[in-house]
């Protein structure tokens, strides 16, 4: 197990630890859950580390396994992101569906974007020498516009065009379709991160 990959699992998980805080603040939670979601900076760092240690079984069998868990990781960091962003910005302007709303998702998604291209870049497939930057720049981009129509794509979908299902309040069913496109976004930027961008 190298230290390179410890540390970078325990920052991820003090840092999904901190948002998990700030945004339980932000959305004034009952007290009994905060006190539950204070432990959050002590607690992630540690399933993170596990978790890290765990895969690193598979490295020498499966690097890309090895390394989809790293993304793994790194995909819950951008969704952190993505999400207390996105919730500042709904909670801001109370507003929750239409245009606004996938303006909001697009820019949310944008930051955590920038964040995974480091992330995935430097920790996950330690790409740190790039032949020609530009090239590597551009395809990073153009994986992640198509990851961005994806995540507006299925958010929009499920919010706007589906609506709340099964009794689901309009404010929760915003996260379900943020979660839903995290979910076929992370399936997109995987594929395209190991195979094209940062491919050896």
């Amino acid at each position: 197990m190298r230290k390179n990959d410890l540390i970078g699992a325990f920052v991820i998980g003090v840092l999904c630890g901190l948002i998990l805080v700030l945004i339980s603040d932000f959305l004034e939670v009952p007290i009994e859950l905060k006190k539950f979601l204070n432990f959050g900076p002590i607690v992630l760092p540690i399933l993170s580390v596990f978790g890290i240690s765990f895969l690193s079984l598979f490295r020498e069998k499966s690097l890309t396994i090895f390394q989809a868990g790293k993304t793994f990781l790194v995909g819950i960091l951008n969704t952190f992101i993505d999400m207390s962003i996105l919730t500042v910005l709904m909670e801001s302007f109370n507003i929750f569906s239409g245009s606004f709303y996938v303006l909001f998702k697009g820019f949310s998604f944008t930051i955590a974007t920038i964040n995974s291209y480091f992330w995935n870049k430097f920790w996950t497939f330690e790409k740190k020498e790039t032949k020609d930057a530009f090239k590597e720049t551009a395809q990073f981009y153009l994986i992640t516009i198509g990851g961005l129509l994806i995540h507006l794509g299925v958010s929009s979908l499920i919010v706007n065009f589906i609506g709340p299902q099964f009794g689901i309040s309009k404010e929760v069913w915003a996260y379900v379709g943020a979660m839903a496109a995290v979910f076929c976004g992370f399936l997109w930027n995987f594929s395209g991160y190991k195979f094209i961008v940062f491919k050896k």
